[in-house]
């Protein structure tokens, strides 16, 4: 894919580095939104005989004992690419062998192509250097007629404190997050059909700047082209917790952020036959067709 159809403001580089890094623990709003999103299944009717979970574990690994209580027959592909993630994947999914059976098998490891009938992927597309690779990616796992099931955050994500930044004369504090139509029409060109998009805002509290601090470096890291390029002093941080404390209270005095929520699926068509673009006539039709013509 060029590099300008690629999101404009995340830097490449360090996406993969997070990626890599990035700890082996779902963050608390990550496990919500598997959740919420856990209860949209009701109005989908397809049962899938296989599914993919991918990267579970920084998307809310505790929302796969209510997915296969919802499909107890389905076989699940745990997809971790990160060694140490598949393992941590491996010991959270592990159970005691007298509860093994007649519960739904899983594997961790890739997804052969056209496998499974839904990829639920909870939290990750915001945070891809490339989104129209990774939905590639997963329009191959799917099987036709299955579908993907995914959230990320939307633009109005962290708008109290883009703007505090802003005052300051900071650079951005985060990458720009992409608007919901823009996934649909994501979707639609990377070959899915019927794409159903909706968002919600969602505003979590802290009582203190360090708290809130430390629940963002939980959920990510700024992958912005323009952050600071280097390391912040102790006084840096200082003036940012006071800033924080300052701007950012709430009226019961707690310090708010906003997160907004996007929810999308859409499902993975049959290919459509590829007309020729060239064809051929024989003389003596062509002779049949003109004398056809000349008569009406």
């Amino acid at each position: 894919m060029p590099a300008a159809e690629r999101p404009p403001t995340i830097d490449p580089v360090a996406a993969a580095r997070w990626e890599a890094r990035a700890p082996a623990h779902s963050p608390w709003l990550h496990g919500e939104v598997a959740r919420r999103m856990e209860e949209r299944l009701q109005w989908i009717r397809r049962e899938p005989m296989t599914w993919a979970h991918w990267e579970a574990v920084r998307g809310g690994i505790d929302v796969q004992s209510k997915i296969v209580a919802r499909y107890p027959r389905s076989h699940c592909y745990v997809v971790e690419p990160q060694p140490a993630r598949a393992r941590a994947a491996r010991e959270a999914l592990a159970r005691p062998w007298w509860r093994r059976f007649g519960s739904a098998p899983f594997d961790v490891g890739p997804v052969p192509d056209g496998a499974v009938q839904m990829l639920w992927a909870n939290m990750a597309l915001h945070l891809s250097g490339d989104p129209e690779a990774l939905l590639a990616r997963w329009h191959r796992a799917l099987a036709v007629d299955g579908f993907v099931m995914f959230s990320c955050l939307g633009p109005d994500t962290l708008r109290e404190l883009r703007a505090l930044y802003a005052r300051l004369g900071w650079p951005p504090p985060a990458h720009e997050f992409t608007d919901m139509h823009d996934w649909g029409d994501m979707l639609v060109h990377g070959g899915f059909a019927e794409p159903v998009m909706d968002m919600e805002r969602i505003t979590l509290t802290f009582e203190t700047p360090e708290r809130l601090i430390a629940e963002l470096r939980g959920l990510g890291a700024n992958l912005h082209r323009e952050r600071f390029a280097a390391l912040r002093g102790r006084g840096w941080h200082a003036r940012l917790r006071q800033a924080i404390d300052e701007h950012l209270r709430a009226v019961d005095a707690r310090l708010a952020l906003t997160f907004e929520i996007i929810y999308g699926h859409a499902f993975k068509p049959a290919p459509r036959t590829k007309m020729s673009e060239q064809s051929s006539v024989s003389l003596a039709d062509m002779r049949s067709m003109l004398h056809r013509g000349r008569g009406a």
